[in-house]
């Protein structure tokens, strides 16, 4: 054979997978349709945030965390409702990871030499309800380097591996086919193509130059999810989300295409849960794209006013920061809207300068760098960070205007016609700023301001001082274009607790393995409907480490 084991996918999962086998002295063929620039893959590019339960970083900032707590938020943002079927396994993977997050993924973060930021983020604050969706404190660590920090000791491993012999690079092979005989897995089939030296996470050509076979004792399916190709995307985008945008922007790689979905359901795997998605609703498009349509989420904190395409203040809990798809769903199912594919933040500049963060490992390149004084000057000093405010300045997306009519006419100019009138804006916006008189208030967004600058964290910063929206001196006003940006699948190949992947008839089919986005990281969808959040690079290492210790043992 050519190697004890294939993996298929030099992602992240596809190098946990790696480490673990090679650690054990297996031989690993480790294949994958990019070139070596592109190690790591879509993980890369990532923040880097990360699931943990009673954490030293919670604890130190009073965090009350607990395994309890945090099942209980997991359940009501899963709301798994096929547990006789889809999510059958996806339940047990669910309170696994948990587990998982709630005891050793510390100090197996750390065996690796994966550091922690000391301030904990706290994402999808949830939909207001107790057994709801939504983290009930904060629990996002960001990796001192972000994605790229994550990734980095495991792409070592792997290069180290092979200098040793254990392991050999197989860039610009793309997987075509599973070979399955005899109910069990024997190898890949595919095609060579041609050589590109394009930078990472630019789109390479697909010429073929070649045809190739391995065979091994087991494969690891490890390739990712769609979120790059659109098409598949509107394939399965569910009913309950309404009607998927006509134009999105996109939060991944080319190489984020889906290919090996339908590859391994041809080979016999059970696909489940492929209506199960996650795209995020504030989107910008990138000034200095990467990828094609590359876009950037905003991760916004609290206090950006949120209108629909038509001008119209969102409901709760359509909130900046505390519900992605629920605010989706009403973008794309209320009638009048869902024929525009855009929505709008209305912000000040004292909001931007405390309150901006973007998504990615480019876009912070402080944290990435590790440069401490760097994190210190733009996290906690004054203006607005470099990232943030080359977007101001040169984003398609931002528009700025010293009063809110010239802010809504700015608006009204990205789009076909205008949609937005000032007197309407202004009557919402003066409603908002009222409530700010006194301490209490009976509107909700104003009252999730105030809760998170209880918290340390939250209040130090990442959440602004409750201000007027039109008050002159905290301006000038800010107006900014959202999409819907793609990135996760939350369905995919079902595996059991060992990431075998299961066949068609509920079984495991010998010798073949799933870990990372392409098995809904782990279980065919261990988030159910929702995520909580820093638990997607989470689940690439926790069903990595799982499907390579497996494999392992089985090739032993």
């Amino acid at each position: 054979m050519d190697a004890d084991v294939i993996v298929v996918g030099a992602g992240l999962a596809g190098l946990v997978a790696a480490h673990e086998l090679t650690s054990k002295g297996r031989r690993v063929a480790l294949v994958d349709q990019e070139n070596a620039a592109n190690l790591g893959g879509q993980a890369f590019w990532s923040f880097g945030g990360l699931f943990l339960v009673d954490s030293p970083e919670q604890r130190r900032l009073g965090i009350k965390d607990s395994f309890d707590l945090a099942w209980s938020d997991w359940q009501g943002s899963a709301r798994f409702d096929r547990v006789a079927d889809e999510d059958s396994w996806a339940v047990r993977w669910a309170r696994a990871y948990v587990e998982w997050a709630a005891g050793e993924k510390r100090s197996w973060l750390d065996g690796h030499g994966i550091k922690l930021l000391p301030t904990v983020g706290w994402a999808e604050r949830g939909d207001l309800r107790a057994d709801g969706h939504g983290n009930s404190v904060p629990r996002f660590h960001v990796t001192w380097g972000t994605g790229t920090g994550v990734v980095e000791p495991f792409v070592d491993s792997a290069r180290q591996a092979a200098r040793d012999g254990l392991l050999t690079f197989y860039h610009r092979h793309q997987v075509d086919e599973l070979v399955v005989e005899d109910g069990a897995a024997r190898g890949v089939r595919g095609t060579v193509l041609a050589e590109d030296r394009s930078a990472r996470g630019v789109t390479s050509n697909r010429d073929r130059v070649g045809d190739f076979e391995l065979t091994a004792q087991a494969v690891v399916v490890t390739t990712g999810g769609i979120g790059a190709n659109h098409d598949i995307v509107r394939r399965y985008w569910p009913e309950r989300l309404g009607t998927p945008p006509a134009e999105m922007v996109t939060g991944v790689p080319a190489y984020v295409d889906g290919r090996m979905l339908d590859i391994s359901a041809e080979a016999g795997v059970r696909l489940v849960n492929r209506d199960r998605m996650w795209h995020y609703t504030e989107g910008v498009r990138n000034w200095d794209p990467i990828w094609p349509g590359h876009g950037i989420r905003i991760l916004p904190g609290p206090s950006s006013m949120w209108f629909d395409a038509l001008g119209r203040r969102l409901p709760d809990p359509c909130l900046p920061g505390y519900d992605t798809l629920s605010t989706l769903e009403h973008l794309r199912t209320t009638e009048d809207i869902a024929g525009h594919d855009h929505s709008w933040f209305i912000l000040t500049r004292k909001i931007i300068e405390k309150e901006f963060a973007l998504s990615g490992s480019e876009q912070n390149p402080d944290i990435t760098a590790k440069d401490r004084a760097a994190v210190l000057k733009n996290r906690l000093g004054k203006g607005v960070p470099g990232p943030v405010d080359d977007f101001l300045r040169k984003g398609a997306d931002f528009v700025t205007a010293p009063n809110l009519e010239q802010l809504v006419a700015k608006m009204n100019e990205l789009t076909d016609k205008p949609l937005l009138d000032a007197a309407e804006l202004r009557r919402q916006i003066e409603a908002r700023d009222l409530q700010l008189a006194n301490p209490y208030s009976k509107d909700a967004q104003i009252q999730g301001i105030r809760n998170a600058r209880r918290y340390i964290g939250d209040r130090l910063g990442r959440v602004a001082t409750p201000h007027r929206i039109l008050d002159p001196a905290a301006g000038p006003l800010i107006g900014v274009k959202l999409h819907v940006l793609t990135r996760k699948t939350l369905g995919g190949i079902q595996t059991d607790l060992d990431s075998r992947a299961l066949g068609t008839d509920g079984t495991p089919i010998d010798g073949l393995y799933a870990a990372g986005e392409v098995a809904g990281f782990g279980g065919g969808g261990v988030h159910g409907y929702n995520a909580l959040e820093g638990t997607f690079l989470g689940g690439c290492l926790f069903s990595g480490r799982a499907a390579g210790r497996a494999a392992a043992a089985q090739s032993a």
